[in-house]
């Protein structure tokens, strides 16, 4: 890399790389993870000093070159962070291309672009059915409570689909979701004897809960990333609670 260095092409590419660390976020990644992938990239790229801030809702990155050059910027993350293995894979995968042979902005924004696809609709409705009936078998739950499980799973999928982004926040998205499904499972045992309510709503609450974030939250404190593994592991509760009052609403209402 040349010593003088165009800012508006730094300007880009630090931008990509707050685009990549909103997508590692969003994807359910490790604070750990998303400040050290952004710091090898921009390393990679000639920077000298990379300054990485990383919570749950912010990011802020400082870039410092040989040449006294210095740029910030900071990015508020407002999307609801979720699990995509898939997506983090893929994401480490370009990072790690792109550290071993640094690509131009363009390159790297074409390849951003490409990652930045939503999974299917029928990819996310085929996953939850398979996900929510498994479960509700695994919980010792009969063959009829694990295909109701699953046809509520689809139903929970395009409640999100449709109904989250008119919710204020996903404490509320949480209670509506979860009572809704609640109303409907304990309206099917009610009509069919031979189902069991709770065994159907254990199945289909497992697609709600936040574990995985939980579990993570607790490990950014314990490698002392304390604030943000504080903040997560508070909203992961607030969740948690959520289902919890939607679903024993549903129950109080209609009987379970």
């Amino acid at each position: 890399m040349n010593t003088k260095h165009e800012i508006s092409e730094l300007d880009e590419l630090l931008h990509e790389l707050l685009n990549i660390g909103e997508m590692m976020l969003i994807a359910g990644g490790e604070i750990k993870r998303v400040e050290d992938t952004l710091i090898r990239m921009g390393v990679a790229y000639g920077a000298k000093k990379m300054n990485v801030f990383v919570i749950t809702s912010s990011i802020v990155v400082t870039m410092g070159f040989a040449d006294g050059t210095e740029l910030t910027q900071t990015r508020r993350i407002i999307d609801e962070s979720g699990t995509d293995f898939k997506r983090l894979e893929a994401l480490n995968e370009l990072s790690r291309s792109f550290c071993k042979n640094p690509m131009t902005v363009d390159e790297l924004r074409n390849r951003i672009t490409v990652l930045d696809k939503k999974t299917s609709q029928l990819q996310s409705c085929i996953g939850s059915a398979i996900g929510a009936g498994s479960f509700a078998l695994f919980f010792d739950g009969a063959l009829e409570d694990g295909i109701v499980a699953a046809v509520f799973a689809i139903i929970i999928c395009f409640l999100k689909k449709y109904l989250k982004p008119i919710c204020p926040n996903n404490v509320i998205f949480n209670v509506l979701c979860s009572f809704i499904a609640g109303v409907g499972i304990c309206f099917c045992a009610s009509f069919f004897e031979s189902l069991h309510a709770d065994k159907i709503m254990m199945g289909d609450i497992m697609l709600l809960i936040p574990g995985i974030a939980m579990t993570n939250s607790i490990r950014d404190v314990l490698v002392g990333d304390t604030i943000a593994g504080v903040m997560k592991f508070v909203e992961c509760f607030l969740w948690a609670g959520a289902i919890a009052c939607g679903f024993m609403l549903a129950i109080q209402l209609i009987g379970g």
